[in-house]
This record gives C-alpha cells, sequence and structure tokens, in this order.
C-alpha cells in the first residue's frame, strides 16, 4: 500500500531543501487555521501543542492536553485539508507503549508527521524556564519506539537538552537519534548565534534540521532567511496565527464596546463571504445538489 500523497510530499520536500530551501511551517490548531495556512500558499502546517492548549482548553502549554484530543483534531483536520502537517507528539503521553499507540493512531489520523521530544512528563514549553529531560537511554528508546510503530509517517527527534544539561548533551542526543534513523532532528532553543551555527555546521548536511521560533523566547534570530543560509530546513511559527488572534482581539472588541457597531472593523474581521469562501461554502452546495440537498 503506498504512502499517503502527503506524507510523500513532505519527505520529498525535506529531501529536496538542498535546491528547494527552507519550509516554513506556521503553528495551527484546528482545521479552519490549518485552511489559513494552506490558502496563504505555504507548504505544510504544524499542530503546535501550545496552541492547542491555548486554543482548545485556555491553558497553557503544560501537558495538559490528552492524546486522544490530539487525534481527534488531527483527523478533522485532515478531513479539511491535504497540506502536509507535522504534529506536536510532545513526549509520548506516557512510556514508550503508549508513544506507539499514539504514533499508531495519529498516522490513521491522517498526520504526515510527528516530533516527539525528550522531556519529562508532564512537560512544558521549550522556551520556559525549569524543564527538565529524561535519561538519554530513556530519550533514544522514544525515538526507537515511534519508528517502529510508524508505517509511513515522518519522525521528527527532538532534544531539549541544550538548556539543561549544556551544548555538548544537546549534541549527543542529537546524534544518537540520527543514527537511530529520525527523518528529521530538532535542537530545541539555542541560545546564541554561535550555537546555532554550530548546530548547523555539524547536521545540517546530514539530516534536515528543525528550528523554532518563538516570539519572545530564547531563540537568537527570526530571519528565515538566515536560516535557509545555515543549511536548517524546516522553520516552526507556532504561535504567529494565535498571537495574533490574541493581539488582534482586545483591539477588536474595544472597538466594538466603543462604537456600538462592527462596521469599523470590518477590514480587519472581514465578512461572511470571506468565511464562506475559505470553507468552502460553494462547492459543498454544489456537491450537495447532485444528491437533491
Amino acid at each position: 500500500m503506498s504512502a499517503p500523497g502527503h506524507v510523500v510530499r513532505l519527505r520529498e520536500r525535506l529531501a529536496d531543501r538542498a535546491q528547494c530551501g527552507l519550509v516554513s511551517m506556521p503553528g495551527c490548531w484546528d482545521a479552519l487555521s490549518l485552511l489559513l495556512i494552506e490558502k496563504a500558499g505555504c507548504e505544510a502546517g504544524f499542530l503546535s501543542g501550545a496552541a492547542l492548549s491555548m486554543a482548545a482548553l485556555g491553558r497553557a502549554d503544560l501537558g495538559l492536553v490528552p492524546a486522544d484530543r490530539v487525534v481527534d483534531t488531527v483527523a478533522l483536520m485532515r478531513d479539511a485539508s491535504d497540506l502536509p502537517l507535522l504534529v506536536d507528539g510532545d513526549t509520548g503521553f506516557g512510556n514508550a507503549l503508549t508513544l506507539q499507540r499514539f504514533v499508531r493512531m495519529l498516522e490513521r489520523a491522517g498526520a504526515s508527521a510527528v516530533q516527539v521530544e525528550d522531556q519529562t512528563f508532564p512537560k512544558r514549553c521549550g522556551h520556559m524556564a525549569g524543564k527538565q529531560v529524561v535519561p538519554h537511554d530513556e530519550a533514544l528508546g522514544r525515538i526507537r519506539a515511534a519508528l517502529d510503530a510508524r508505517v509511513d509517517m515522518l519522525v521528527f527527534a527532538r532534544t531539549d537538552a541544550l538548556g539543561v544539561e549544556g551544548f555538548a548533551s544537546a549534541m549527543e542526543r542529537a546524534e544518537s537519534f540520527l543514527a537511530e534513523g529520525a527523518d528529521a532532528v530538532f535542537i530545541e532553543g539555542p541560545r546564541t548565534m554561535q550555537e546555532l551555527e554550530d548546530i548547523a555546521a555539524r547536521l545540517a548536511g546530514r539530516v534536515p534540521l528543525v528550528h523554532n521560533l518563538v516570539a519572545g523566547g530564547v531563540t537568537p534570530t527570526d530571519d528565515e532567511e538566515c536560516l535557509e543560509r545555515l543549511g536548517i530546513a524546516v522553520a516552526l511559527h507556532p504561535m504567529l496565527l494565535l498571537g495574533g488572534l490574541v493581539t488582534g482581539a482586545p483591539r477588536w472588541l474595544a472597538g466594538l464596546a466603543a462604537a456600538r457597531s462592527s462596521t469599523g472593523l470590518r477590514e480587519e474581521t472581514g465578512m461572511l463571504h470571506d468565511l464562506n469562501e475559505l470553507t468552502g461554502a460553494q462547492s459543498l452546495l454544489a456537491q450537495g445538489a447532485k444528491y437533491g440537498c
């Protein structure tokens, strides 16, 4: 049985990174936000654990979203779009057995790739203080378990050891993930350009590298051209859309309260036809008409 098209496209795109450059992956948390990313012409989306936790639960990224909620979200997103989708798998939601169950469910739901990390459970956002990582052997076991459980879906191996145990430990873990067969490696939180350049110099020619661009985080650059010159393959923007909503919504609500009308807000908030166009109202009506509904 052949791999799903969205998996094939992502795998081939990462293989062509030297010619085609960096893949920009904005963060999303539901089908509508994935459609926005697709409409913008992006090559892939990233189901961010932080964005999902904040949008669905109204709570910070502290490991509160259960595995089944992530899987259900992916299924709804895949029903709306065939865009390649990287999914934040956090720490695997337990031990290696629960991680394997999660990976199998995630792949059936329509994920193109899963990101697995080495933080302790419950995890926290990689750009927050106080995070911890599991021992190296356990971290490697998670990646091995994910690779053994997947059929076609890509496995991105992430380590948060840089901010906990230092650069040497992070590089050692990255090397072991690469040797195990991870499809991409993600060293979270380089604090300086020198660290980022050293990571890229050692790994970028051997495996697709992922970099996380968190506004207000510890990353030393948010410039995709700079990352591309270093050979970084994937740039994640996990909070771009959600941050825009959280920043813009108070202004729109205050404008509504002050004017007692939404007329002055429509340039920013749009009209009903904008939403209908994005969500395919006309094509759905035409499809229904074929069946007399």
